[in-house]
């Protein structure tokens, strides 16, 4: 069969036959209305506008605290080593769900008043393994250590997703939802490279099986939740853990945390997600090898191919897009299956000036319709 498939059929809209963009949440300054306006402005249909986070507004609007702040019957407060579970809410947690439910109320006071009916909205939260290695027990150690713990994290973040899902769509009603889940330290837990509270060791690394059932088990939930869509997000954290074991080699342990990256994502496309989004320039020829398959077989790929580098402008369009088309065709995936293809950043936009997230967002919708063109031509 020809390399570029079909033509585009006539009788697709334009949701069907194009590469789509959406940004991955993080969003710079304080202003959640601003931010409302860009998300709902530039990503019109058929891209995905996202509710945005606002990590620079401080404690609680950080991905962890905002996601914690969604636990049922699981507290938390800050602690100078970070978040921590608590016996009853404080200020802290109070802070977390405050600002959330105010993101959520601006978003739909500016749909209302722009008069728009969003067809689809993005949600993201951190997913429940990066989540309990990021939140600390009573006495200090990470929840990751403990398998009830882990369990418990899992189950109360899927009840108190369905909460949350429940509030968005009576704020904007009729879009249809897509949950964005961030696993940024998957790869450390799953190759045990993760520091205990006294960085003279590391935890003990989950079992894969552990992970492939949290995985399947969470995307279930969220669709009983009402999700239409779920992607994984495999990007890793931008800063890596500090306080590593002074014995412990770099080397070693980015050979680990490669090996267990790529095990992550076999068991991603095992879970029954809707898509998975990766940064590009992590994928060596066997990690599109293996994208290839799902995506022929209808998963999504949201590729983070936009550089987000502060004081640096966007890469050319024609660039990126070779970024994609190159191992897209060198793999011999049709062109026509490119419309499973989502372009994002590589990361959030927190770190980056409002301007530069401007830009970095107007080169992924560019890059997307310039990768659209191609799969219609």
């Amino acid at each position: 069969m020809d390399k570029h498939g079909p033509a585009a059929d006539p009788h697709l809209g334009p949701a069907e036959t194009s590469v789509t963009a959406a940004m991955l949440g993080p969003w710079p300054g304080t202003d959640p209305v601003e931010a409302a306006k860009v998300s709902l402005g530039l990503f019109t249909p058929p891209h995905l506008p996202s509710l945005p986070e606002l990590p620079a507004r401080g404690v609680g609007s950080d991905a962890v605290g905002r996601t914690a702040g969604l636990l049922v019957e699981l507290p938390v407060d800050v602690q100078p080593y970070g978040w921590r579970f608590v016996d009853r809410p404080g200020s802290d947690h109070r802070r977390a769900v405050s600002a959330l439910s105010t993101d959520v109320n601006v978003l739909a006071d500016v749909a209302g008043a722009a008069e728009l009916e969003l067809p689809e909205l993005k949600l993201q939260v951190v997913g429940p393994v990066s989540l309990a290695a990021a939140i600390h027990l009573h006495y200090g150690e990470r929840a990751l250590r403990d398998y009830g713990a882990r369990r418990d994290v899992a189950q109360s973040l899927s009840a108190g997703l369905a909460l949350h899902a429940e509030k968005v769509r009576a704020a904007v009603p009729g879009a249809a939802l897509t949950l964005q889940v961030d696993e940024p330290s998957v790869a450390a837990a799953l190759a045990g490279t993760i520091p205990t509270s006294s960085g003279y060791r590391t935890l003990r690394s989950i079992p894969a099986s552990e992970l492939r059932h949290t995985w399947t088990a969470f995307v279930s939930s969220a669709r009983d939740a009402g999700f239409a869509n779920v992607a994984l997000n495999l990007a890793p954290a931008v800063e890596p853990f500090g306080n590593r074991p002074a014995d412990t080699q770099a080397a070693d342990t980015q050979a680990a945390e490669g090996a267990a990256w790529r095990k992550a994502l076999e068991l991603a496309l095992e879970s029954g997600i809707d898509a998975v989004a990766l940064p590009v320039p992590m994928l060596d020829t066997g990690h599109w090898e293996q994208l290839a398959g799902v995506v022929e077989s209808g998963i999504g790929f949201w590729a983070g191919t936009v550089p987000v580098r502060p004081d640096r402008a966007p890469a050319s369009y024609s660039a990126l897009v070779e970024r994609i088309m190159r191992p897209w065709r060198g793999l011999g995936l049709a062109d026509s299956s490119l419309n499973r293809l989502r372009i994002t950043p590589e990361s959030g936009l927190a770190g980056v000036s409002p301007a530069e997230a401007r830009a970095i967002v107007n080169r992924s919708l560019e890059v997307a319709a310039a990768v659209t063109d191609l799969r219609n031509s």
